[in-house]
């Protein structure tokens, strides 16, 4: 699949969207863009959100047809991050985290959208990429008394790449970081005058194994969404 990303209207404003092509077909990224890339077994299609050091929330619209992506609002106006994502930051295509359905070991149920991921690479990827990368551990951020898993993933083709297979591998090859981006998180509300995030879990970030585990689960909850077997609701399915 080669997907171009089409830009529409002017950044920063209500009407700016990035919509998705195909061989000049507009296509969905969260529906029509393969979580599993073709003959890349270990690898997962990402989707790029906010590149690092961006503020603009950008979000994949999942109640907009086609599903373009949009930058967020509250009463109209645009949201934006209070200090700077140290990652780029994004979603897993054909996931969705069922707000019908309480995890297991989170003892919470999803929160409505797909999985987010945190791409610890060394380059800065645009709003619009689509991209593989190695899947390596996952978080489980409690918000509003739901689960908002963060995957921490990286570029299948950053040189660090192939030195990191597992979570262990991160803070061998990358001290500090796992808890950086779990710091982030925990803080950035706050910036908006609301209280710290917390984690299930024990706050640990779980390993590769059990982050595939959390990824087909939401693609498996996907699929029914997708299929009718549940309700869509306001989505745009």
């Amino acid at each position: 699949m080669a997907t171009k990303a089409v830009k529409s209207g002017s950044e920063e404003t209500l009407e700016y969207r990035i919509f998705f092509e195909d061989n000049g077909k507009t296509i969905s990224p969260w529906h029509d863009i393969p979580l599993y890339p073709a003959g890349q077994p270990g690898l997962l299609n990402f989707v790029v959100e906010i590149p690092r050091g961006t503020r603009a929330k950008m979000e994949v619209a999942c109640k907009e047809k086609s599903n373009p992506i949009m930058q967020d609002t509250k009463k109209g106006k645009l949201r934006y991050y209070g200090i700077d994502p140290v990652f780029n930051y994004g979603c897993f295509p054909q996931t969705w985290e069922d707000p019908n359905v309480k995890h297991e070991d989170a003892n919470c149920v999803g929160d409505g959208d797909p999985i987010d991921v945190v791409e610890i690479g060394e380059k800065v990827l645009a709003s619009g990429t689509v991209t593989q990368v190695k899947p390596l551990g996952v978080l489980c951020m409690i918000d509003d008394g739901e689960a908002d898993w963060k995957v921490i993933a990286i570029d299948a083709n950053d040189p660090k790449a192939a030195l990191m297979n597992d979570i262990a591998d991160v803070e061998e090859v990358m001290p500090g970081k796992v808890s950086e981006v779990r710091e982030w998180f925990r803080s950035y509300k706050t910036h908006e005058g609301k209280p710290l995030n917390s984690f299930g879990l024990n706050e640990e970030a779980k390993d590769r194994a059990y982050t595939m585990k959390v990824v087909q689960l939401a693609h498996d909850d996907w699929a029914k969404l997708w299929m009718g077997l549940t309700p869509k609701g306001k989505f745009e399915v």
